[in-house]
């Protein structure tokens, strides 16, 4: 037990001193897609407590968060410099596909909605 334990701690301290070096771009795009989950979860919760009534908002809020944290993980991938497969996409156009897909994603979630 003991030595699941160390290996344990030397993985998170491994995995922590990782991420340390991560730039500061990647970490904040690390934290609105931890903020959109967090908020499907909550949106989750509420309807087991609560109810789901109007079944078509439910679903467009768990839709428009799940959507909107996989643009943002597609964002990391292209924003981050060492992946090779996008070593010649600028940010800004990754940011540019990143606005317009999420605004595609909102605008079928509002006619989803009705």
């Amino acid at each position: 037990m003991a030595k699941a334990t160390n290996d344990a701690q030397l993985l998170i301290q491994s995995l922590r001193k990782a991420y340390a070096a991560t730039p500061t771009n990647l970490k904040i795009i690390d934290l609105y897609v931890v903020y959109a989950v967090l908020t499907a979860l909550i949106q989750v919760v509420y309807m087991a407590l609560v109810g789901s009534f109007p079944f078509n908002s439910f679903l467009a809020g768990i839709l428009s968060c799940v959507g909107t944290a996989v643009l943002a993980v597609c964002l990391r991938i292209q924003v981050n410099k060492d992946n090779k497969e996008f070593k010649d996409l600028p940010p800004e156009r990754a940011f540019a596909d990143f606005v317009l897909c999420n605004l595609v994603l909102h605008l079928v979630i509002m006619n989803f909605m009705g």
